[in-house]
């Protein structure tokens, strides 16, 4: 017998057997040990007793391997909770982006799909051009928007315990629930006073980018941009006191909820949960842009022309997204203020030009 199988009988001298007698696991060359080490069983009582030992003296050393690919079950949110979300973890941001975007893309191939088919049964070029400047086509289309109500409204469910709409609601901060007596009211004045400091805040920022924009790019370039009529200008120009008051209804009741359930109530939250206020903040300011923007990149021009646009048009959006994105966090994530804001902002706007053009 060598000196390792010495020591091997040394080792189990006092027990009976070299594999665990209740699980049949290999009993390690360690002296004088007392414990299996995958069931945990007292393996010097049953040496003495040959019988199992009271369950109180069973140890468990074993732990089963969980494979670390393995995620966690979320834990979903009651109806309790619903308007204390502030510690929550909720969607992270590669949701909150990845669901906007997506939201984005869906909207505009729905609005693709619908003027493929108006253009489909119009003969000719001169009645596709009128029918795209027309304002009630602008109005028809605008319900194309409410994808962006939809989608978020869709996806919350997976983190609510009971995933109603009055739930999905209330989770996007769409709800007057928990709200105090005449609070509604408050909520709405606070919309409307924050519109009109919207107006104001968007026209200093509009004065001061054109302003450094010719210092830079020299005057005459920035007035042939700024003076160069848009798609809204056409619609604007062509429109009267009915169409008007529609757009006017339309910004206030879809436009301005649907926008802001995407981008404060469902983008802005998640990327504050994950990445902090200042930054969730920035970055739904920076998207909110950037995707009013596309047009831009569509335009004809040089790049002298596409820089000067990007710059004049960047920076107003960029300023009045932050204006939306602090009140909503001032708000406690409620969007009741935040969507009066954003309407009457664009409503008020579509007035403006209205009377610039038609009246003076």
């Amino acid at each position: 017998m060598n000196e390792k199988e010495n020591f091997n009988e040394l080792s189990r001298s006092n027990l009976k057997w070299a594999f665990c007698p209740i699980c049949g696991t290999k009993i390690p060359e360690i002296e004088n040990i007392q414990f299996c080490i995958k069931c945990g069983v007292d393996l010097q009582y049953i040496n003495t007793h040959m019988r199992m030992p009271p369950r109180k003296d069973v140890i468990s050393v074993y732990k089963p391997y969980t494979s670390k690919l393995t995620k966690p079950k979320r834990k979903r949110i009651s109806e309790d909770d619903l308007l204390n979300l502030k510690d929550k973890k909720l969607w992270g941001p590669g949701a909150s982006i990845g669901m906007t975007m997506a939201a984005f893309a869906l909207m505009n191939m729905v609005a693709f799909i619908g003027v493929f088919i108006f253009v489909f049964f119009l003969p000719s070029l001169e009645e596709i051009y009128n029918l795209i400047e027309s304002p009630y086509f602008v109005i028809f289309s605008s319900f194309v928007e409410l994808i962006f109500f939809i989608v978020p409204l869709l996806y919350v469910g997976k983190y609510l315990e009971r995933p109603n709409l009055n739930n999905r609601l209330v989770i996007l901060g769409f709800s007057k629930k928990g709200f105090k007596k005449f609070q509604l009211i408050k909520e709405i004045m606070i919309g409307i006073a924050f519109g009109i400091i919207g107006i104001l805040l968007v026209f200093s920022v509009s004065v001061g980018i054109e302003t450094l924009t010719s210092l830079i790019f020299g005057s005459e370039v920035v007035s042939n941009i700024v003076g160069t009529p848009g798609e809204v200008d056409m619609v604007i120009v062509s429109s009267d006191i009915l169409s008007i008051t529609l757009l006017v209804i339309i910004m206030i009741v879809i436009i301005g909820p649907s926008e802001e359930v995407l981008f404060r109530g469902f983008l802005q939250k998640g990327l504050v949960r994950s990445l902090g206020k200042p930054w969730g903040i920035l970055i739904t300011a920076l998207i909110f842009a950037s995707i009013h923007l596309i047009g831009i990149f569509l335009l004809p021009g040089s790049m002298l022309t596409f820089v000067v646009s990007l710059l004049l048009n960047f920076f107003p959006y960029f300023a009045v997204s932050l204006l939306l994105g602090l009140l909503y966090y001032w708000r406690k994530e409620n969007l009741v203020a935040v969507m009066i804001t954003h309407g009457i902002y664009n409503a008020v706007l579509i007035i403006i030009a209205f009377l610039t053009y038609s009246v003076f």
